[in-house]
């Protein structure tokens, strides 16, 4: 048996979701497409799938008898809309999985805490950067004694970036930072994102920098292999690059960070490549790729939990 979903949102997001769900979920099933372009492909591409659809946003699903099957929502918007989403959800009793911004739920990264908020209505994917990175500050965190600082910087194809990312990009480092520290385990987190505008374009890159105390080299080698080994069971194309590289960072020239002051400790980089499964976007954009199957990973979950 599949459950209904509605997916806010026909731009690259979207469409690349839907696309996921119609092709490889076993639990869950289209049920609408919402947009408010008429003309955008996603919507022209749902409907030649026998999707049904609306181009009057979510005030349009819920005048569709679609709307009384749908068990769960997922919004690819923008922040600035998610809110209000959010409320008519919610009043709904429908199951929202955020793949905005906003993070009124809370931050849900599948590797590291897929299972810690299925009873909350509304979960938050992070970002795309967030969903890279984040479970490799978390494989540091777990062999550590600590964890003072981690940064990210998630370098990303301009032509990857629509209109909607753009948007965003104020709120994708605030959420991003925030994501490292609440679920990565980092007492001080940092993130930047790079449009890399290359031609041809550039397939995803991460950098994740750490500064732990208490692990050694080996230790947070191993455990860097085996969460990329995870990640790998929804997105395929995720690689870590090359070996982890380490450098001691001692009394004699502390590492001093913002709000911390100077600190010392054992500083690993990690480089990460992600290849999108094109399954709608081209390979190179592995950057929205890793959102939508994060998503789909998440809701899968709550369904086998909740529904099952």
């Amino acid at each position: 048996m599949t459950h209904k979903v509605a997916i806010l949102g026909s731009g690259n997001i979207g469409t690349d979701l839907m696309i996921k769900i119609i092709r490889t979920s076993k639990r869950l099933s289209m049920g609408v497409l919402v947009g408010v372009d008429p003309q955008s492909d996603g919507l022209a591409r749902a409907r030649r799938l026998g999707v049904a659809t609306t181009d009057q946003g979510i005030d349009g699903l819920t005048g569709m008898a679609e709307w009384q099957d749908v068990r769960v929502v997922f919004d690819a918007t923008s922040a600035s809309a998610h809110g209000h989403h959010a409320e008519i959800c919610r009043k709904a009793g429908k199951q929202m999985i955020d793949l905005t911004p906003a993070a009124i739920g809370p931050h849900t990264v599948p590797p590291v805490n897929i299972d810690a908020h299925l009873d909350q209505p509304n979960v938050n994917m992070v970002t795309c950067g967030g969903q890279a990175t984040i479970p490799m500050v978390y494989a540091v965190r777990r062999v550590a004694g600590a964890l003072p600082y981690a940064e990210i910087v998630a370098s990303v194809s301009s032509r990857s970036a629509g209109p909607g990312t753009r948007a965003n990009i104020d709120e994708f480092t605030e959420t991003t930072a925030r994501a490292i520290e609440t679920v990565g385990g980092a007492g001080r987190g940092k993130a930047i994102i790079i449009l890399n505008p290359a031609e041809p374009p550039m397939i995803m890159r991460d950098t994740v920098f750490t500064l732990s105390q208490g692990a050694e080299p080996e230790e947070i080698e191993r455990s860097v292999a085996r969460m990329a080994d995870e990640v790998r069971t929804y997105v395929p194309g995720y690689r870590v690059k090359q070996k982890v590289q380490f450098e001691r960072i001692g009394d004699n020239a502390p590492m001093v960070i913002p709000g911390l002051g100077a600190v010392t400790g054992l500083k690993s980089s990690i480089f990460l490549e992600v290849e999108g499964a094109a399954h709608y976007l081209p390979a190179y954009a592995g950057n929205l790729d890793i959102m939508t199957s994060a998503a789909l990973a998440t809701a899968e979950r709550w369904v086998e939990r909740k529904l099952a």
